[in-house]
């Protein structure tokens, strides 16, 4: 129907657009959806056509494939099991002639052998028959496979030559595979048949391996050109696509960049160390920060884990994180059952802070997996935590909880001892501690290096006694201290010049001796009054036996020590606390430097245990007593004290080499010398028998020393009453 132009439509012609909303005939409401999906398909239709295409290409080329897998597949099973063949062919050949070798050796026939046999046999007719008309036979690992029959021309002649030598061959074996009692007839003949024949059948089969090969190969050939044509056609569709799409892969380019710069800002704030972790050991693109202040140097992506670490932590350390990332990586290891092996859970570093100096830091590191989409790990997790502010928090605790520990023991140990005793004891030594101090307080910073020197000697000998008589009264703690403190001494005191100065380190070791002291105090305030705080005899010789045995134990000896002290109680109380010092000390220096090793002893006809024997007689000439110290040991060695002499700078060689053995004898009394080899807790420090010379000239006493050699040496502390 047509209308002029000059005139006005028909009020029912009027065009839709003008009808209100929802009107309109059905048909035309039902219209508008398909205008809308044709609009839609036109503006795409260039992309549907080619995916449409795409697929359909895809799905003829899949489906090709998926046929010529398949085949190949089945031409891989047949070339496999072809070679097999080949191979069992030759094993059998081999057991047979093993299996005659045993025969003729006259040795029974090895199971194994005859397992090998039978399983060889049973394998090749399996795979024999199966090659012919098809079926099921063991694969390469044992389990089922399908085996297709062959079918080219060429593959059915060789199976036929095969057939036709294996088949007597089989029947030759029979009277083998039925079991061990078989002849040597029988051996002989199924022997005999393999060595004419097993050529030819190496042969023949070596030519259907061949022919299993090429029928795969030219398979395979017909794949890899519908690949190829398949490839040319993806490649082309791809393009198109590409091309269409190239505003929207921008697009999506601009979103990844605004993630990827989230990323960046997320890492630079977070104060853990946090980088991904590759299967080859190499650090991920994305590293926080913090990772290169922990480590002390810069850090970046595609470095070598491994490496990173070498010149942080040990070789061992190293290699345990190797294997433990190696574990981490590996899918049948569950990862929660290996999280307490981590070698790294807590690790100490040394590393270079922003000055270059070394810095002790400790590090926990954390692996967590990062699963792919097929299940498999793809990545490690790793976290770095700096762990140093608790680990030192936790050093303290446990040196406190040591220290507590300690007081606590010398706390039980002191309630072991009489109250006279201690109190004696705590009594004296504040004494001389506070002697020492007095010592600190007139050298000044001034004082001259003579000065400084004798201050020190009498520092030496004050805690030199104080530690002897805590070693034999079992305070382990205040032998140990005191033991430290003379090692500041000796410091200062092998100085080349020590000056006033020098000494300032000194209070900290003598303020914990006083404290512990107090310690002790205050447990005694309500233990009974002491009579006057000396040892008795019998308790001085327990505790004097105790001390050598202890003595001897740390310095691999045997020692018994046979005290006799009779009268000691009725001696005056300051008389009975010299000596006790005396012998302390007279009895250390026996053990230490008189009795030999067990096996010296025993070389020289001795008995392996030493003896040192500790006695107080009464001298009736000149109304006094002796207290003799006296072992069975080497004697003084005079040729080592006089080389000593020498090395330590006080006489010459012409000057030692003119005194006599008393003269040289009495040097070992001066402060300083000493022959033993090291300086340990026990002997090396030069200052025992200068304490002893020290206590024997405050009690007005004389010391007379005699020895022989190889017979031992004795102390006499003659004192007048």
């Amino acid at each position: 129907m047509s209308v002029p132009l000059n005139a006005s439509p028909p009020p029912l012609l009027a065009p839709p657009a003008a009808d209100p909303p929802g009107r309109g005939s059905p048909a035309e409401r039902a219209s508008r959806p398909r205008r809308r999906g044709a609009r839609l398909l036109g503006k795409y239709r260039e992309i549907v056509i080619a995916v449409a295409f795409f697929l359909m290409f895809d799905l003829a080329v899949l489906v090709l494939n998926f046929y010529t897998s398949f085949q190949i597949d089945q031409d891989t099973v047949a070339i496999n099991l072809a070679g097999r063949q080949r191979y069992v062919s030759q094993r059998i050949a081999r057991t047979l002639l093993e299996l005659d070798a045993a025969r003729a050796a006259g040795q029974p026939y090895r199971p194994e052998t005859l397992a090998e046999l039978r399983n060889g046999a049973r394998l090749f007719q399996l795979s024999q028959g199966a090659f012919v008309a098809g079926g099921v036979v063991p694969g390469g690992d044992g389990k089922p496979v399908y085996l297709a029959a062959v079918e080219s021309s060429r593959g059915r002649e060789l199976l036929g030559q095969v057939e036709a030598l294996w088949t007597p061959y089989h029947e030759a074996l029979q009277p083998l595979l039925a079991g061990d009692g078989f002849t040597a007839a029988q051996l002989g003949a199924a022997l005999g048949y393999s060595q004419a024949q097993n050529l030819r059948l190496l042969d023949t089969a070596n030519d259907f391996v061949t022919e299993t090969q090429r029928i795969g190969a030219s398979r395979a050939a017909v794949l890899r050109m519908v690949q190829a044509g398949g490839i040319v056609l993806a490649l082309l569709n791809f393009l198109f696509i590409l091309f269409k799409f190239i505003r929207r892969m921008k697009a999506s380019d601009e979103a990844v960049e605004a993630a990827n710069e989230e990323n960046r800002q997320i890492l630079s704030a977070v104060q853990e160390g946090l980088f991904l972790l590759t299967p080859q050991m190499q650090l991920g693109t994305q590293i926080s920060r913090s990772v290169s202040r922990m480590f002390g140097r810069s850090v970046r992506a595609g470095e070598d884990f491994i490496e990173v670490l070498r010149p942080l932590v040990s070789d061992k350390v190293l290699e345990d994180a190797r294997s433990y990332v190696e574990l981490l990586f590996s899918p049948h290891v569950r990862e929660h059952l290996v999280q307490g092996i981590n070698p790294l859970t807590e690790v100490e570093l040394q590393v270079r802070d922003r000055l270059g100096q070394r810095q002790l830091r400790h590090l926990a590191f954390q692996f967590r997996r990062v699963q792919q989409d097929d299940g498999t790990t793809g990545h490690l997790l790793v976290t770095v935590q700096d762990v140093s502010a608790r680990v030192e928090l936790e050093q303290r605790l446990g040196a406190e909880r040591q220290k507590a520990q300690r007081e606590f023991g010398l706390l039980v140990k002191a309630l072991e001892i009489e109250p006279d005793t201690l109190r004696g004891f705590v009594e004296r030594s504040e004494a001389a501690l506070l002697e020492v101090n007095d010592v600190l307080r007139g050298i000044s910073a001034g004082s001259g290096e003579r000065e400084v020197a004798r201050g020190l000697d009498r520092m030496y000998r004050s805690i030199h006694a104080f530690k002897g008589e805590a070693a034999m009264l079992g305070l382990e703690l205040l032998a140990g201290t005191a033991h430290q403190f003379e090692s500041v001494l000796r410091s200062l005191r092998e100085a080349d010049a020590p000056r006033g100065e020098a000494l300032l380190g000194i209070p900290v070791p003598l303020e914990e001796l006083l404290n512990r002291l107090q310690a002790l105090k205050r447990l005694l305030q309500r233990a009974p009054a002491a009579r006057d705080g000396a040892e008795s005899a019998e308790r001085l010789a327990q505790r004097l036996d105790a001390l050598a045995r202890r003595i001897a134990r740390d310095g691999g000896k045997r020692v018994r020590l046979d005290a006799r002290l009779d009268g000691f109680e009725a001696l005056p109380t300051a008389t009975r606390v010299s000596l006790v010092n005396v012998a302390i000390q007279l009895v250390r220096n026996a053990v230490v430097h008189g009795v030999e090793p067990p096996a010296l002893r025993q070389a020289a006809r001795k008995p392996p245990e030493g003896l040192v024997t500790v006695s107080l007689e009464t001298r009736q000439d000149e109304g006094g007593i002796a207290l003799v110290v006296q072992d069975d040991g080497g004697g003084l060695p005079m040729a080592r004290i006089r080389r000593r002499l020498v090395e330590l700078g006080w006489f010459t060689p012409a000057q030692v080499e003119e005194m006599g053995d008393a003269q040289v004898g009495n040097q070992i009394f001066r402060p300083g010398f000493s022959t033993a080899e090291q300086a340990d807790e026990h002997a090396g420090r030069g200052v025992g028998l200068d304490v002893v010379s020290q206590q024997v000239r405050a009690l007005g006493a004389r010391l007379v020393l005699s020895s022989r050699p190889g017979a031992g040496t004795a102390f006499r502390v003659c004192v007048t009453i």
